[in-house]
């Protein structure tokens, strides 16, 4: 293989690939994961662990991304782009990845 050089295009489309298995994970909609253990649905950890891949591939495209300088924070808002940099899925980030200011509760 030659000097391939890779193009901002096919890492934003590579990125926004992995941004939408994420949310899908994130929401429990089908992913290719879903046909590759079909037999997983059954145990109880299964939504964990699903989740857990796409944000390991999205945190792998976006480190290949900084590493070759293309820009990547734009296809998120700014806290989830502080989510990724921190690196850590937590129980935050799992609640928080869609909240707006639209779309919290006023008790009144």
């Amino acid at each position: 293989m030659g000097n391939v050089e890779p193009s901002h295009a096919f890492f934003a489309d590579k990125l926004e690939q992995a941004k939408i298995h994420f949310e899908r994970a994130l929401d429990c909609k089908h992913t290719e994961f879903d046909d590759l253990y079909p037999y997983m649905i059954e145990h109880p950890q299964f939504f964990w662990y699903k989740r857990y891949v796409a944000w390991s591939e999205l945190l792998t495209i976006v480190k290949l991304a900084v590493e070759l300088e293309m820009p990547w924070t734009e296809h998120f808002t700014d806290r989830q782009a502080e989510y990724i940099r921190n690196r850590v899925m937590s129980s935050k980030v799992l609640d928080y990845w869609y909240e707006t200011n639209e779309s919290k509760e006023h008790v009144g």
